[in-house]
C-alpha cells in the first residue's frame, strides 16, 4: 500500500522515490534511493534535508522487498563455487570461482516461468578461468508476493544446485604423436607445444610425448605405456583423417578402449575421437586443434577435467552451436561456439 506518512512513522517502510540532498556549494546528489527501507538512523538525516513526510510503501504480511527477494533467490539457486555481489538496485550477481560453470537449464526455465522473477545466466558447460560474474537475479516489482519466492525455493530444492562451478582437476597427460614425417624429422612437430600451453592453461601437465610414426601397433603400445606410467589422460595427435595412412582410430580401438564417438558435429573439430580405457580418457585430436584458438578440444576439455564422463548424447548435443563463426578477434569462450541452446 502506497501512502504519505510523517517521517517519524516511516521506519520499516519502503521509499517510493529518490530523495536529493543539497549542500550549497558542496554537494548535490541522491541521499536515498527508491526502494530503500527506512531505518531509525535515517530519521535525523531526512529531517535535516527538509523531509517531514514521505511517500512510502508499507509491506504487508506475505510481501517481500525486492532486495530480500533477490537475496533469497540467489541463496536458493547457488551451489558450490558461487559467491554473491552486493545488492544494487534490487539486483544481485552470482560470482563464479575458477572452474566449469554448470547450469541446470530445465530448472532455470522453471524459475523464469514464475511471473515477476528473473534469473539470467551465462551458458552452461564453459570454463571460467578466473572469478567473474556468471549470473544475475532480481524481481521486477519493488515488492513481490512471498509465495512466488517460495515457489523458486521449492524448484531449487528439487533441482539443487541450479548454478554451480565444478573444480577442474590437475591431470597428468600423455601425448602420442603419429606421423612418419615427424618421427624422421622431415617436418617439425607443432602439436606438442600447443597442447602443453593449452593443458597448462587448465592447470594440467603433459608428462611426456612419444613420437610413433604411422605404425598402428606402435601407437597402441605408446598409449598403453602412458597408462601404465600413471597418465590420467592420453591424447593422440595426427592420423585422424580418412587417408589410408591415418590409423589413429584403429590404434585407439586396439587398446581395448570403449569408443564413445568418432566424429563430432563441430566445425572445427569434426574428426575427433573420444574413448575411455577404464577411467582414462583417450582422445584422438584432429589437426584443427593445432591451428584454431577454439575447437572441439576447448569445448570438451573443461568438462573432462571437471570429472564428467561424456556420452555420445553429449557430443550429439554440440551440433546446435557447433559451427564456429570465426570472429575476428576470437572471444571464446564468451561466444556461442559449442554451447547447445
Amino acid at each position: 500500500m502506497m501512502k504519505t506518512i510523517p517521517v517519524q512513522e516511516a521506519v520499516g517502510t519502503v521509499l517510493c522515490h529518490d530523495l536529493t540532498r543539497i549542500v550549497p556549494g558542496e554537494f548535490k546528489g541522491r541521499a536515498f534511493k527508491k526502494g530503500h527501507v527506512i531505518q531509525p538512523e535515517d530519521i535525523p538525516v531526512l529531517l535535516t534535508i527538509g523531509k517531514e513526510h514521505l511517500y512510502v510503501l508499507s509491506l504487508e504480511n506475505g510481501q517481500l522487498h525486492e532486495d530480500e527477494a533477490a537475496l533469497r533467490i540467489a541463496h536458493a539457486v547457488a551451489g558450490p563455487g558461487i559467491s554473491f555481489s552486493e545488492i544494487s538496485e534490487g539486483r544481485i550477481n552470482l560470482i563464479a570461482e575458477r572452474g566449469l560453470l554448470t547450469v541446470n537449464v530445465e530448472a532455470l526455465a522453471a524459475i523464469n516461468s514464475i511471473e515477476e522473477v528473473v534469473l539470467a545466466t551465462m551458458h552452461t558447460g564453459q570454463f571460467v578461468p578466473q572469478a567473474r560474474p556468471v549470473a544475475g537475479t532480481r524481481v521486477v516489482p519493488l515488492v513481490i508476493d512471498e509465495e512466488k519466492i517460495l515457489r523458486v525455493e521449492e524448484i531449487c530444492a528439487a533441482h539443487y544446485p541450479v548454478v554451480q562451478v565444478k573444480p577442474v582437476q590437475s591431470l597428468r597427460v600423455g601425448v602420442v604423436t603419429t606421423g612418419s614425417e615427424i618421427l624422421h624429422g622431415r617436418i617439425k612437430d607443432k602439436f606438442g607445444p600447443v597442447l602443453r600451453k593449452k593443458f597448462a592453461g587448465f592447470g594440467s601437465e603433459v608428462i611426456g610425448q612419444k613420437m610413433v610414426g604411422d605404425d598402428p601397433e606402435t601407437t597402441r603400445d605408446a598409449i598403453l605405456s602412458f597408462v601404465d606410467e600413471g597418465a590420467e589422460m592420453v591424447v593422440v595427435t595426427g592420423g585422424m583423417s580418412v587417408d589410408p595412412d591415418d590409423q589413429t582410430p584403429a590404434s585407439i580401438r586396439a587398446t581395448g578402449a570403449e569408443v564413445i564417438t568418432y566424429g563430432s558435429p563441430t566445425f572445427p573439430g569434426v574428426m575427433f575421437l573420444l574413448s575411455y580405457l577404464g577411467d582414462v580418457p583417450v582422445l584422438g585430436l584432429p589437426g584443427c586443434v593445432m591451428y584454431y584458438r577454439a575447437s572441439i578440444f576447448d569445448i570438451v576439455m573443461p568438462r573432462l577435467l571437471a570429472g564428467e564422463r561424456l556420452t555420445r548424447k553429449d557430443i550429439v548435443a554440440l551440433g546446435h552451436g557447433g559451427f564456429c563463426a570465426n570472429c575476428d578477434p576470437c572471444r571464446h569462450p564468451i561466444c556461442p561456439f559449442g554451447k547447445p541452446g
